[in-house]
């Protein structure tokens, strides 16, 4: 476990040196609470009704920000190369790197969701059922955009490939994640929506890792 809590230390100093990505993020998500109400108008029931769309929304593109970073720099300097021949596995690194992006760009979201309610007038039984929501679906949103990462980072255009990658694969996250904030009428219970989420987001953070590990190996071939 020691280089493994070394290989997390080691990335969390590292995006909090450039912790301008993360201030984009925040910056980027409450933009879209921001935006999209006043194009919507002042209705509240408007608002209450779309309002889980626009968070699941802006959390998936604020996920897809960065992407082109994630393993470009690493790759650029080297020390994709170095971790090869590490004494843990490359799907360990993975793992950790995968711990470190959903901590610097999930969870300061998740954090900042209570801002995004005022702005969406959300009443406090929605935003509770939001931040859950959000907790539960993000690590699968953070898994898959790392997979693309690693796919797209030997193109030179791979932070727009990243995200063509991603958005489809993403939209059974959103539709649950919606779903459990506010279910349909008649649908009963959004436990199922939260289940679903959660699964989605233990399969993706269990295989991801060997998914990242081998397009890694692959583009160093």
């Amino acid at each position: 476990m020691q280089p493994f809590g070394a290989m997390i230390v080691r990335d969390l100093k590292l995006a909090f040196r450039a912790g301008g990505s993360t201030i984009t993020l925040l910056a980027f998500f409450l933009s879209v609470g921001v935006i999209i109400p006043i194009a919507i108008g002042p209705d509240k029931d408007t608002l209450a009704q779309l309002s889980p769309a626009i968070v699941w929304v802006a959390a998936l593109l604020s996920a897809l920000l960065g992407l082109d970073r994630l393993f470009v720099a690493d790759r650029e300097d080297g020390t994709l190369a170095s971790l090869r021949h590490a004494s843990i596995s490359l799907e360990a690194i993975s793992f950790a790197k995968l711990i470190v992006h959903w901590l610097v760009s999930a969870l300061p979201l998740i954090l900042a969701t209570p801002f995004m309610a005022v702005m969406l007038i959300m009443d406090m039984p929605t935003l509770l059922r939001t931040i859950a929501a959000l907790a539960l679906g993000t690590p699968a949103l953070v898994a898959l955009g790392a997979f693309g990462a690693a796919i797209a980072v030997t193109l030179k255009r791979g932070g727009v490939l990243a995200p063509v990658l991603i958005t489809p694969l993403a939209i059974p996250i959103l539709i649950f994640g919606v779903s459990a904030i506010q279910p349909a009428p008649g649908s009963g219970s959004s436990g199922a929506a939260f289940l679903f989420l959660g699964a989605l987001s233990l399969l993706a953070f269990a295989f991801a890792p060997f998914a990242i590990a081998l397009a890694l190996r692959a583009a160093d071939e």
